[in-house]
């Protein structure tokens, strides 16, 4: 029997610029699971990445021109209003609270991320909170045998999202662009013209606030 209440998404990360991988991803898991909306949940800091280059402000002021005129499309600032690293399970405790504990939840990851898994806080309980939504990356590593022998385990498909609030594990074959954060930022230092990888307003405040080393022309 399915949940009454339409399935929420999450996708979190530094948006260190959000681009246009990040946003395709986020329409296709919503459309693709009917997702009533998703939320994209800018990190204050990453337990296993370097500082982001710019600051929070910078970031959050980009995710707002990117997701204006995007139905179903939000932003959530949580993780930079909290001290400290930005845990997943931490955010994903916090949101089971704010939704109750029959609403499906779902948290969106590249395949990529798979073989950090075992570095993760908690990583284990991240679905006692949620579901976790995988796609597809062309560069993703091959992960650990404990993360395999855990989606075996935990796999399920859309009929099984519906019908409870967390738990399972889905793959979508939509594989996510092949468009990185790093990349963008390197191009933007060497004077080269990222247009069409990121949101117009994006490269305007880019431009305008002249990030990244160099302002856009």
């Amino acid at each position: 029997m399915n949940n009454p209440q339409p399935p929420l998404g999450f996708l979190g990360g530094a948006f260190d610029p959000v681009h246009i991988g990040h946003l395709r991803g986020a329409m296709a898991v919503r459309d693709t699971l009917d997702l009533e909306r998703v939320d994209l949940i800018p990190a204050a800091q990453s337990p296993l990445k370097d500082q982001a280059s710019v600051d929070a402000v910078h970031r959050l002021a980009m995710l707002d021109r990117a997701v204006a005129g995007l139905p179903d499309i939000a932003v959530d600032a949580r993780e930079l209003d909290r001290p400290g690293p930005s845990y997943t399970a931490d955010t994903l405790e916090d949101l089971r609270l704010e939704h109750g504990a029959e609403r499906p939840l779902v948290w969106i990851i590249g395949a990529d991320i798979l073989a950090t898994l075992p570095q993760w806080s908690r990583w284990r309980e991240l679905l006692d909170f949620a579901h976790l939504v995988v796609m597809g990356r062309p560069d993703a590593e091959p992960h650990p045998p404990e993360v395999s022998a855990w989606l075996a385990e935990n796999t399920i498909d859309k009929t099984g999202l519906l019908a409870r609030p967390g738990g399972g594990v889905i793959t979508l074959a939509q594989p996510l662009l092949e468009v990185s954060s790093s990349e963008i930022r390197a191009m933007l230092v060497a004077g080269r013209d990222p247009r069409f990888l990121l949101p117009d307003g994006v490269m305007e405040y880019i431009s305008d606030h002249a990030l990244f080393s160099r302002a856009l022309p």
